[in-house]
């Protein structure tokens, strides 16, 4: 009986210390870049136009949200459902009335472009499309840039036909006003048109019958990108995306005149009441929607920079709700799309960098800033319509000292773009230049892996070389400007060919190498192999130690911190693997601890999707691309002294 009592004591005491191992210990599931966390309750991706019901509805379209529909609705700051398919409308235009909602539709391989779809408001489906534009293979750019109503009247902006066409609601065609470069519309309490002309920094207006009447001549700089008539005041809101990034007030009787603005005079990039870069109340990014409900609540929609030439895939919707004394009462945001958050060592994993913006805080977190300033840098490859990446939303970033460095790509790169930052802009990330590229006197491409190290030097694999590039950072200019070195290169161990990741980390000289999938020419993939070679600028490339053996199907990103090595699959799951870098072995995996709140999306379909820090506190901070729910998931574990006693 006392052995037996022994023998339980011991199995209790045993299954005790695994419960408390320090490698199990409890971690979090929290997200970032988006207001709500669950499938139900997210704010929908990359809104470029709004119409606000009169009740206080708000309507949204947008070219593409994985999980809804591309008119996504809400009502008291919550989500109340969407319309369409996820990729049935282009984004570009939208406007309604007491029954239905007509918006721009996408580019469709059957109809073409030019059409407004009229979907009805209380079934949310679609009755009705009319062909609006002459212009039908128009795949890229916006063909409907505006859309108003009023009565049974139906305006829509045929940008390329240089026209504004006047419908019935019932797609009855009644005339056309001629304009050049016609946009953002909005009808006034007589039913004159007014129409901005964006790229001329202008706003004319018509009568009822289409007579030519006044023209509002904008400063310069000036770009009128969303109208608003406000009935109750007399005044007409533009929206300004040039430099002011703020909202210009006009009265409209008698010869028209600004009398006022809304919103802080250069907005994000104002340096007077905040850091450039900065965003916040009245401190707008490029104003795309103006609305106002039967209560006077002001609605702003503004559209932080980013997303190339599918225009819409920067995941950014930012909504600012006033009450009548002009006081912020509430905001709903969506800002990333099929991007990471990279913690940033500056702020010991505080911050959190992605291709185009700035988070941190938690459940939701606070959006910091927006890094483009597409004034100073009109080239900044991440809003070049031309780039060959469809979006530059993914982010690697170093500091070293003072100075930080961050690098730039896409989904499945074989392109990266550095940049830096300096105390004169603030949050801007100022362009220098690309790998392959001039800055590194190279054009092959990167499908080998790609690692920028916690000192900023570069490590690469450029395409079918069987090489390990290493270019050492050589210092920084007085303004904050990185130079690197002439590439070294290292062969890469045969045992990891094909080589499709390299991660390196320089505080312990640990180099992680992965394999592609063998036989296959899908570099973006990989394979069941990964090496992990300790002492590596040491002289140690070719004794692995451990290899780790990924035995899940379908591995797709990987980031390393500390003693850990995280991974990432696509087509299978969400979870994410931690192995142990020094023995090479499972030590756990990250799936949800936190599901009535935040929902973690299916998987990580995206090279550089994982990122991974280790804080000063021994936590380590994962994040993960959740394009679902056009969040960022973050994972904070702290497994223990024990086993964080390696390398940071």
């Amino acid at each position: 009986m006392v052995m037996k009592r022994i023998r339980n004591l011991f199995a209790a005491s045993a299954l005790f210390a695994a419960i408390a191992s320090p490698i199990q210990a409890q971690y979090t599931t929290d997200w970032l870049a988006n207001t709500y966390g669950t499938s139900s309750t997210y704010v929908g991706n990359g809104a470029r136009s709004m119409w606000i019901a009169p009740e206080g509805v708000i309507y949204t379209a947008s070219l593409w949200d994985e999980n809804e529909g591309g008119i996504a609705i809400y009502q008291n700051r919550k989500s109340a459902g969407s319309i369409g398919i996820h990729n049935e409308f282009q984004g570009s235009a939208i406007t309604g009335n007491a029954t239905s909602i007509f918006a721009a539709m996408q580019y469709d391989r059957n109809k073409g472009s030019g059409l407004v779809g009229r979907y009805n408001r209380a079934t949310k489906t679609r009755d009705f499309v009319i062909a609006v534009s002459a212009t039908t293979t128009e795949t890229r750019a916006d063909v409907i840039t505006g859309l108003a109503t009023a009565g049974s009247l139906l305006y829509a902006s045929d940008f390329p036909g240089n026209r504004v066409r006047v419908f019935t609601t019932d797609g009855v065609w009644q005339r056309d006003i001629n304009v050049t470069g016609p946009g953002a519309l909005a009808l006034d309490n007589a039913g004159n048109l007014w129409v901005a002309q964006k790229d001329a920094g202008a706003i004319v207006e018509f009568s009822p019958d289409g007579a030519a009447l006044n023209t509002i001549q904008m400063p310069a700089t000036s770009r009128p990108s969303a109208l608003f008539f406000d009935a109750t005041n007399g005044q007409l809101m533009v929206g300004d995306q040039g430099p002011d990034m703020n909202i210009k007030l006009y009265q409209t009787a008698g010869a028209p005149a600004q009398v006022g603005t809304f919103g802080i005079q250069g907005g994000y990039l104002d340096t007077t009441s905040g850091i450039k870069g900065q965003v916040g109340d009245r401190r707008f990014t490029r104003v795309v929607g103006i609305g106002k409900d039967a209560a006077g609540n002001l609605y702003v929609l503004s559209n932080p920079w980013g997303g190339t030439w599918d225009l819409a895939r920067n995941g950014n919707t930012d909504i600012y709700v006033y009450d009548t004394s002009s006081i912020l009462r509430w905001r709903l945001q969506s800002l990333n799309f099929e991007g990471n958050g990279e913690p940033d060592p500056g702020t010991d994993g505080a911050y959190f960098y992605g291709g185009f913006n700035v988070y941190t805080g938690t459940a939701g977190g606070t959006f910091v800033a927006n890094t483009v300033n597409p004034f100073d840098f009109p080239s900044d490859p991440r809003i070049d319509i031309n780039d060959t990446q469809r979006g530059q939303h993914f982010a690697q970033v170093a500091t070293v000292g003072a100075n930080r460095v961050m690098v730039a790509a896409g989904q499945n790169p074989g392109v990266f773009n550095f940049y830096h930052f300096n105390t004169a802009n603030g949050y801007i990330a100022i362009p220098d230049g690309s790998l392959p590229g001039a800055l590194f006197n190279t054009s092959t491409l990167i499908t080998g892996g790609f690692s920028l190290d916690s000192n900023a030097n570069i490590w690469a694999g450029p395409d079918r070389t069987n090489r390990i590039y290493y270019y050492p950072l050589t210092g920084f200019d007085a303004n904050g400007k990185p130079s690197w070195g002439p590439g070294f290169a290292y062969a890469t161990p045969r045992s990891i060919l094909p080589l499709t990741r390299i991660i390196y980390l320089a505080g312990s000289d640990t180099m992680i190498l992965a394999q592609g999938i063998i036989g296959s020419t899908d570099w973006t993939s990989i394979g069941k192999r990964v090496e992990v070679y300790h002492g590596w600028r040491a002289g140690n490339q070719t004794a692995p130690n451990p290899v780790i053996n990924l035995t899940s199907a379908n591995p797709k990103s990987i980031a390393a911190a500390g003693n850990y090595l995280f991974v990432g699959y696509v087509h299978t799951a969400p979870n994410i693997d931690a192995f142990n870098l020094a023995t090479g072995s499972l030590d756990i995996t990250f799936t949800n601890s936190n599901p009535g709140n935040v929902d973690v999306g299916n998987d990580v379909d995206s090279m550089y999707g994982l990122r991974a820090y280790l804080r000063s506190t021994g936590e380590y901070v994962v994040t993960k691309d959740n394009y679902n729910e056009s969040s960022i998931i973050v994972y904070r574990w702290t497994p223990g002294a024990a086993a964080n006693a390696a390398q940071r």
